[in-house]
């Protein structure tokens, strides 16, 4: 800026020609005139560096565009782009409004967005999902979407079918859906039916949790008893499209109207389970009912559930209530909801291992790093004896 001025004072003087005062300045003729010429333009503050970038982008988007979209965003501070996009074509069709995209680029960069938290979701079951061949191949649970009697109490069922045969094992309302609850209801079911061989839920609680492998202390437990958990893929109910079918069929039945209390409201879900199980005839049973497609399952439940045992090929650990197991005098950190459970470690080469809970792969070990890794699809082998 200092020699800018001082090649326009220099100029002024008249001692210089341009060349020779160009030449002075290490400059083109070209630039010397566009220094004087901005000078005589706005004085000493024209000097300064100026941007080179164009004021308006050819493609940017018009102003009378950008106050409608962000008026109407402030009038509806929590509609999205696409919606804030089709109402302004439906409030002025002729007008030529921008991407759906860009319109987003706007509200983000006006501070009128407001990004979430991105929350550590469950780890994806890796598994292919079992096909119900058979009763007790596959058990689906799941919650109910909760409603309210008349007196104003939540219900929240747990609903329990065999896959094959689609009979309803077990619909009853729970006061809170935590593990001791929902461990009471499939403790009963077992009593009476047996046990499964794999369950199929969501991946909320408490059927799943983000601990490794999407373990839960319920999980943990149907593994000991010999059960698979099978969780469905995020986003996707129709993997458990048979029980949710289901649910709709309840929810028409009992929850609309509601009953008068809870008490009521659970009559009138024994009543569904009776019909639905012994009188309604199923289109995909050929018009036959759950109830004569069902069998119990010739696993009884047992009297006393054993802890996991492990062959000669595995190194066996303990987990301690913190979660970590004991390799080498370091500590390898698991998971809390293994807690007093004995691991098998399988040696894949000399640094890699595979943990095994029951008869279940849950992660794999790096010996090297003391890592413990997800399992990739591939490598959920069966254990070897």
């Amino acid at each position: 800026m200092e020699q800018r001025k001082q090649f326009v004072a220099e100029y002024a003087s008249g001692e210089w020609t341009m060349s020779d005062l160009c030449r002075a300045f290490n400059i083109s003729r070209p630039t010397g005139y566009e220094l004087l010429r901005r000078y005589v333009a706005g004085g000493e503050p024209a000097l300064r560096e100026q941007s080179r970038a164009p004021e308006r982008h050819p493609n940017q988007m018009a102003t009378q565009v950008e106050q409608a979209v962000l008026q109407l965003r402030r009038e509806h501070p929590r509609w999205g782009p696409r919606t804030l996009r089709a109402r302004l074509q439906a409030l002025q069709p002729a007008m030529v409004w921008p991407a759906a995209s860009t319109i987003g680029s706007l509200l983000d960069r006006e501070g009128l967005t407001r990004h979430r938290r991105k929350r550590r979701k469950t780890d994806p079951y890796t598994r292919p999902l079992a096909a119900a061949t058979e009763p007790n191949r596959i058990w689906c649970a799941d919650f109910k979407g909760w409603w309210r009697t008349r007196d104003g109490e939540r219900i929240d069922p747990l609903t329990i079918t065999d896959a094959h045969s689609r009979y309803l094992l077990r619909c009853q309302a729970v006061e809170k859906m935590d593990t001791v609850r929902v461990r009471a209801i499939f403790e009963a079911a077992f009593r009476e039916c047996g046990l499964p061989l794999a369950i199929r839920t969501d991946n909320g609680a408490p059927f799943a949790s983000r601990a490794i492998a999407g373990l839960s202390r319920l999980s943990v437990w149907w593994m000991k008893l010999g059960i698979e958990p099978e969780r469905i893929k995020l986003g996707h109910p129709e993997q458990n499209g048979r029980h949710e079918r289901m649910h709709r069929t309840l929810a028409e039945e009992v929850a609309e109207p509601p009953a008068a209390n809870r008490r009521a409201q659970q009559r009138a879900m024994d009543r569904f389970r009776r019909v639905f199980n012994e009188e309604r005839p199923h289109h995909a049973l050929e018009m036959r009912t759950p109830s004569s497609c069902y069998k119990p399952s010739s696993r009884e439940y047992p009297v006393r559930v054993r802890e996991p045992e492990y062959g000669s090929a595995l190194h066996v650990r303990r987990v301690r209530a913190s979660g970590d197991f004991s390799w080498a005098g370091n500590d390898i950190f698991l998971s809390e909801v293994l807690e007093g459970e004995p691991i098998g470690l399988l040696p894949l080469d000399e640094r890699y291992y595979r943990v095994y809970f029951a008869e279940f792969p849950l992660a794999r070990f790096d010996s090297y790093t003391r890592c413990i890794e997800r399992l990739r699809a591939e490598e959920n082998g069966a254990r070897p004896d």
